[in-house]
């Protein structure tokens, strides 16, 4: 390597580690933002998932006070259908 090839070196190295440095930061951000928004939508579904169940569970008791208001018997749980996963 010539003298001339040396100096060039040297002189874009500085350049080279900045570029390392804002992508490596950069890269850092996008990391940190992406795990803020999946928390906050995993928060949210945890929120949706807690009311839908306090829901469920009012509609169920509503329902069996008005069987048992209509002298009827508790009504049978429904069954539930099976996951199916398609894998193809």
């Amino acid at each position: 390597m010539s003298d001339i090839d040396q100096k060039d070196d040297d002189a874009s190295s500085p350049d080279r580690h900045a570029l390392r440095r804002k992508q490596l930061q950069y890269s850092n951000e996008k990391e940190n933002r992406r795990a803020v928004i999946f928390e906050e939508m995993e928060t949210e579904r945890s929120v949706a998932d807690a009311k839908t169940a306090k829901l469920r569970a009012m509609r169920l008791a509503r329902e069996a006070e008005e069987a048992k208001a209509a002298g009827e018997t508790e009504p049978a749980p429904k069954k539930k259908r099976p996951i199916v996963i398609n894998t193809h």
